[in-house]
């Protein structure tokens, strides 16, 4: 029977600058950080969280126009302010919608990243 979301991966051309940005910026914390045959493979996570985040190497990754990540925050005000101080730039500041709220920004690849609470 599933029990849980082992890991997700998240497409980047550059593996060192997505490892700096995801863990400088969004204070992520590297899980595994090793050698797979040919391959790097990545594993960060969320201090305390059971999921993973899979820096996967994609040399053409094109970032696609949905979110690759949403991340969870008790308060979607603070956690903005808070990154946007260590230098993300957000492409949709805190907005309230009937299901939550939420605010976006995109990753040292391009890929889109939301916040969000509800």
């Amino acid at each position: 029977m599933l029990k849980r979301i082992k890991f997700q991966a998240v497409p980047v051309q550059d593996q060192d600058r997505a490892l700096a940005f995801y863990t400088t910026k969004l204070g992520l914390q590297v899980f595994t950080d090793q050698t797979v045959g040919p391959m790097r493979w990545i594993e960060l996570q969320i201090p305390g969280a059971e999921t993973l985040l899979v820096l996967h190497h994609r040399p053409e990754h094109e970032p696609a126009a949905l979110p690759a990540v949403s991340f969870h925050t008790e308060d979607v005000n603070a956690t903005y302010d808070e990154l946007q101080a260590r230098g993300v730039a957000f492409t949709q500041p805190p907005t309230k919608e009937h299901w939550g709220e939420y605010a976006a920004f995109k990753d040292s690849e391009g890929n889109l990243l939301m916040i969000s609470k509800g």
